[in-house]
């Protein structure tokens, strides 16, 4: 994410924060005050932070990185990521990378960073997990990837105050969600943290968001599948006020004074 003021929020650091470390690197640098990023970790399964090691700023003395992340109930966050950014799992210690990097732990209360107010919260995922809330003057976005809000409940969606994440997603403008399974795939998968596509459904209309992004597929999906799943999603929901779209690689979302535009995709080399 970045502001009209240049703040960047990196939101979880799995594999495709190298190139991203990559594109910051090519970018103009502005040495004083000196560049800052803040990477917000939703929790810490290796999808989320595998790339972690390879962020090109990390290794850059003039950078300042913030991480913002769950403790579990008993190791603080240094303690949790410690244990992969060093031997035998990766080469640097923690300790060595030479960024002034600053560890936060959430939830806590209300961030400022930049013109982005942050706002998190536990929510139902294996794990110490949290979602994100990001207000900004143009409207709220909100980051729930790794999510199982209809787990224990009886009839989804139920009392929107009982509801896991529904504080992070109310009225959102843009809504970035766990979609892995199908309804049928998710009969089998109850308790392992993620939702099928017409739980999103249900509960993007419970927050009352107006733009839903599918996310967190399964790893074996094409994406003709995709494309099925999404046009079975809106014949099923036709008329309703949640518009969806598909997460994909360098896919961008503009958010200007409450209006969304969603870029097209590059076209291929």
């Amino acid at each position: 994410m970045r502001g009209d003021d240049g703040t960047l929020l990196v939101l979880d650091a799995g594999t495709g924060i190298r190139r991203l470390g990559v594109s910051l690197e090519e970018s103009p640098r502005v040495e004083n005050p000196p560049p800052r990023a803040d990477i917000l970790l939703t929790h810490l399964h290796m999808d989320h932070i595998q790339g972690l090691g390879f962020f090109g700023p990390l290794y850059d003395p003039n950078v300042e990185i913030h991480i913002w992340g769950p403790a579990s109930a008993t190791r603080p966050l240094r303690a949790r990521l410690t244990r992969y950014l060093s031997p035998p799992l990766f080469p640097v210690h923690l300790r060595s990378l030479p960024s002034q990097l600053t560890l936060h732990e959430v939830p806590k209360e209300d961030l400022e960073v930049g013109r982005f107010r942050v706002t998190s919260a536990y929510v139902c995922h294996p794990g110490p997990t949290v979602g994100f809330r990001i207000e900004t003057p143009d409207g709220v976005i909100a980051y729930l990837p790794d999510h199982e809000p209809a787990l224990g409940v009886r009839e989804f969606p139920a009392d929107p105050e009982w509801t896991s994440g529904y504080s992070i997603a109310k009225g959102a403008d843009l809504l970035i969600h766990d979609a892995q399974y199908t309804d049928e795939e998710y009969a089998t998968h109850v308790g392992w943290g993620h939702s099928s596509v017409s739980q999103v459904a249900a509960f993007a209309e419970l927050a009352e968001a107006k733009h839903v992004v599918l996310f967190h597929h399964d790893p074996v999906r094409a994406d003709e599948e995709l494309e099925v799943i999404l046009a079975e999603s809106n014949r099923r929901n036709h008329g309703s006020t949640v518009t969806m779209s598909i997460a994909a690689e360098e896919r961008s979302y503009t958010l200007e004074k409450g209006e969304l535009r969603i870029e097209p995709l590059p076209a291929p080399a």
